[in-house]
């Protein structure tokens, strides 16, 4: 018997014929949707008593050959991704902050970290930023980056309080056995290997980080978004805001699946212990294992200068 059948049982004649009747079926239904899409986005429509072309006509597209449109995206670009940046180095930090105190053994410190942590995750995004435009007058751009990096901090701190429990005990044990306090132990043995296996997890967050970007929208931020639909569009009419929509969709695409590609090589590159910590000629500072090996190196050195 193979290991495979072990599991499953191996589909007969009639199941195999079931799934390729289902797969056609389903592979034909898709192509339909697909066709209609396309017809009805390429079919002229009334708009206003007047008759526009389809949506692939070549005269909703010809701004694009305007370099200072592209220039008007690129500044929408470098407003979303400014944004995302500050915010992001930002929430790492907030989310290293409370993962510390949250996993605090005292408990005047952990509970009311625990309740400010459900407080923010509860609040939605918008309102976090409406509420900081309004009553703190900070401007567009602050409002966005502040309600981000509390909002996402709180959930990275939540990550990386997750990453610290699942670390096996011995881990800390380790590190206090070679004289190490608590806090050390956990900054200097813990928390690196915790932060390493669960940064892919952390670049996810920060993929969703950037895309709410996107809520800067309502607050006034011109974010590529409001740059392109709303500014762009308004400008030109609304002629040109499939086309818009389209190009603003692929830069959104592009650059997420950039981030989700670096997401997915992380995890492979953690999941195989590091890579380069393991072939290379050092070793990792944060083992317990190697600062048992230094302590003792340290201490025969010793008493051998004695």
């Amino acid at each position: 018997m193979s290991g495979a059948s072990v599991l499953f049982d191996a589909p007969g004649p009639r199941a195999r014929r079931l799934s390729l009747i289902l797969s056609i079926v389903a592979a034909i239904l898709i192509l339909a949707g697909a066709v209609w899409v396309i017809l009805t986005l390429a079919a002229p429509r009334d708009s206003g008593g007047i008759t526009l072309p389809g949506m692939f006509d070549p005269t909703r597209w010809n701004i694009f050959t305007d370099p200072a449109v592209w220039g008007f995206i690129g500044e929408g670009v470098i407003a979303t991704l400014q944004a995302a940046a500050v915010a992001a180095v930002g929430a790492i930090a907030v989310g290293v902050v409370l993962s510390l105190l949250r996993s605090s053994l005292i408990p005047w410190v952990r509970i009311p970290t625990a309740w400010v942590i459900e407080f923010f995750r509860g609040m939605p995004v918008l309102l976090m930023m409406l509420f900081i435009l309004l009553v703190a007058s900070t401007g567009a751009f602050w409002a966005v980056v502040i309600a981000l990096i509390v909002y996402n901090g709180t959930l990275i701190g939540e990550i990386l309080r997750a990453g610290l429990a699942a670390l096996p005990r011995g881990q800390r044990e380790a590190a206090l056995s070679v004289g190490m306090r608590e806090f050390q132990s956990k900054m200097l043995v813990e928390f690196p290997q915790a932060f390493r296996q669960m940064l892919p997890i952390i670049v996810a967050q920060l993929v969703v980080l950037l895309k709410d970007t996107s809520l800067g929208y309502i607050v006034g931020y011109n974010e590529i978004i409001r740059s392109n639909i709303n500014n762009l569009g308004s400008f030109y009419g609304n002629r040109y805001l499939f086309s818009l929509f389209v190009v603003t969709l692929a830069i959104y695409l592009t650059i997420n699946l950039l981030l989700s590609w670096f997401a997915r090589w992380l995890a492979r590159r953690t999941a195989s212990g590091g890579g380069k910590v393991r072939r290379g000629k050092g070793e990792d500072p944060t083992n317990p294992a190697t600062l048992l090996r230094i302590e003792a190196t340290a201490s025969a050195a010793g008493s051998h200068r004695a």
